[in-house]
């Protein structure tokens, strides 16, 4: 369903378990991050009504994750601290060139939020289904659908501003082209890592 080219390393799982409050630290970064992608494609394209619309909601959705996050770790006495640099995404967003028309900006960018929610899901996916920790596995079960619809919904805005055609191509590239960072990570503690 997501289309991911290379499936994440299943040992990768082994080293979330073994660390949960990093991955959790990680995730609740993740889930401001995403707020902050969606507040930039407001502030950056207000003129598309519906995408900023959409935009809001996401922003208010992704902010009562992170609150769901940053509740575990307050449970857990752990502090969240401060961000850490994402390889991943730090290396996805060199794919497509700079520049461009405003529209090819926006579709890059959908493009990337889009691939960035397949691969959390997937890997929320793993999660759920192999934390001992069952509470904790419902509540990577539960997120897991919530970024496969925000997936599909950068997906489906890209194909709707950007020429469908060109916009699938550059989305299988951009599969591919992640596929290749994929063989490098799945070693660290956290989420895209």
């Amino acid at each position: 369903m997501l289309g991911l080219k290379l499936p994440t390393d299943p040992r990768w799982v082994n080293i979330a378990e073994k660390n949960i409050d990093e991955i959790l630290i990680d995730h609740a970064h993740c889930e401001q991050k995403a707020a902050s992608t969606a507040i930039s494609l407001i502030v950056s394209f207000p003129e598309y009504t519906d995408l900023v619309t959409e935009m809001i909601a996401l922003v208010k959705e992704e902010m009562s994750h992170f609150k769901l996050v940053h509740d575990r770790l307050i449970k857990k006495g752990v502090v969240l601290g401060r961000d850490r640099k994402d390889e991943y995404v730090m290396d996805l967003i060199k794919f497509f060139p700079k520049g461009g028309s405003r529209t090819t900006q926006l579709v890059h960018r959908l493009l990337y939020a889009a691939l960035i929610e397949a691969r959390s899901c997937e890997r929320f996916r793993l999660l759920s289904e192999n934390l001992e920790d069952k509470e904790l596995a419902k509540f990577y079960r539960d997120l897991m659908v919530s970024e496969a619809n925000h997936y599909t919904l950068f997906l489906n805005f890209a194909r709707q501003y950007g020429d469908r055609t060109e916009v699938d191509e550059k989305w299988q590239a951009l599969l591919e082209y992640e596929a290749k960072l994929m063989k490098g990570l799945g070693t660290k503690e956290s989420i895209h890592g």
